[in-house]
């Protein structure tokens, strides 16, 4: 039977790593690989093999030598063969059958979806427990018929495959543990809920832009659904109601969200953004990638009981009420006005004379002695200015340089200054 036209795994298998690309490695726990020389393949003394093999962007179209595969890649556990040109799941089969190590395996973005995947073909990948399918447009049947014959998978990336909707298999996937189905078109949450069904045992399920735009589901439906669930990634989803974050309380495990760029906190500040979901969430431990403190979350709910205290009774969320219980009403924090003193009132001395004034601090040295040159009838030329702390334990201190402003100084209302005449 003639092999499809492209180039073969095993092809690209002997030019990358040759030892002309990819020298012979000693030592401890570097994977190389140099089989025995079967009869009639003098190339195989000369291959040194990683247990990880990368081979994407390569334009592979077939396994090419099934013998050739199964004498080098004895010992292989990973392998990325992304963005190649594999469109037959039987040349996929082929070279899967014959790593029986593997455990990785990466087909992102290979057009796998022009053609259909036989159960025959997917009980060579039984062994896999990592699997990645971005960007290959596979279609539920074919994920349904890996799923039954892999019975270890624990991860599964079905990223970018256009999904608008879910199917349901026939079975449960009790070994999934994490399922990545990012950037794609899961709008309705009864397409979600399909999730929960298919994979009981998920503990982390990515679903970051997808436009999802409610979680309907009762409380205690919830909870049956995703029993395991720890971490969830509503990234860039479409969330637009607060009660869609209070429903992810109703997972029993739930320890860690990822909420950014949802409609609903686009209104808050940053600070608001981060304490408003804190406080309404508090079982979860991360969020959006930070660990949540003992103290931010106190500070958190303390700020939500302050957020809420002026708002219509009818609207008050039922968590205000949970928090009131905890701390009790809470006065509003009391204002404080940080910025810098503008002006002051001072006692200008001058001879015998007297004079409260008030001078702005935002102006120097020299700006000030024209501000009294009609106060005490001196050139700025032949004027010296002291400043007097009227707290401070020190005598007065001269004002010598004239482009010194006089915030600087630490001016304060009550203050003097005191001016004498250089020919005095």
């Amino acid at each position: 039977m003639d092999l499809p036209s492209g180039r073969s795994f095993m092809q690209v298998l002997c030019e990358k790593y040759s030892p002309e690309n990819f020298p012979y490695r000693r030592g401890p726990g570097m994977g190389v690989h140099v089989p025995a020389t079967p009869q009639g393949s003098p190339m195989k003394d000369r291959l040194n093999l990683p247990s990880v093999l990368v081979l994407n962007s390569c334009g592979i179209t077939c396994a090419g030598d099934e013998r050739e595969i199964a004498a080098f890649c004895a010992h292989v556990s990973e392998l990325d063969l992304s963005d190649n040109k594999l469109e037959d799941w039987h040349e996929v089969s082929k070279i899967v059958s014959n790593v029986p190590q593997l455990e990785f395996l990466n087909l992102s973005s290979n057009p796998l979806s022009l053609s259909v995947l036989e159960r025959t073909c997917a009980g060579s990948f039984s062994g896999v427990r990592k699997l990645v399918l971005n960007n290959s447009k596979a279609s539920w049947e074919t994920v349904h018929t890996i799923l039954q014959e892999l019975p270890d998978l624990e991860e599964l990336f079905l990223c970018l495959n256009d999904y608008e909707t879910v199917s349901c298999s026939s079975t449960c996937c009790h070994s999934l543990k994490l399922l990545h189905i990012t950037d794609n078109n899961l709008q309705d949450w009864t397409e979600i809920r399909k999730l929960g069904v298919m994979f009981p045992s998920l503990d982390t399920l990515v679903l970051a832009n997808n436009h999802l735009n409610a979680i309907e589901e009762p409380d205690d439906s919830l909870a049956r659904l995703f029993p395991n669930l720890r971490s969830i990634s509503l990234h860039k989803s479409g969330l637009q109601s607060w009660e869609d974050i209070d429903k992810l309380n109703s997972f029993p495990k739930l320890e860690e969200v990822r909420l950014l760029g949802i409609p609903l906190l686009q209104p808050y500040t940053t600070e608001e953004r981060r304490k408003l979901v804190v406080a309404r969430l508090p079982s979860v431990s991360k969020l959006n990638g930070s660990v949540v403190t003992d103290g931010e979350r106190e500070d958190s709910e303390r700020f939500f009981i302050r957020y809420y205290v002026d708002v219509p009774q009818e609207e008050v969320p039922f968590r205000y009420h949970e928090l009131i219980t905890k701390y009790g009403k809470l006065e509003p924090l009391a204002e404080v006005d940080l910025r810098p003193q503008s002006s002051a009132k001072v006692e200008v001395h001058f001879n015998d004379q007297v004079e409260e004034m008030s001078i702005r601090l935002d102006q120097t040295v020299a700006e000030l002695k024209k501000q009294l040159k009609t106060l005490v009838q001196l050139p700025t030329s032949n004027m010296l200015l002291y400043y007097f702390d009227h707290e401070a334990p020190f005598g007065p201190e001269e004002m010598k340089y004239s482009s010194r402003a006089l915030h600087s100084f630490g001016i304060r209302d009550g203050d003097k200054i005191i001016v004498e005449s250089k020919t005095k």
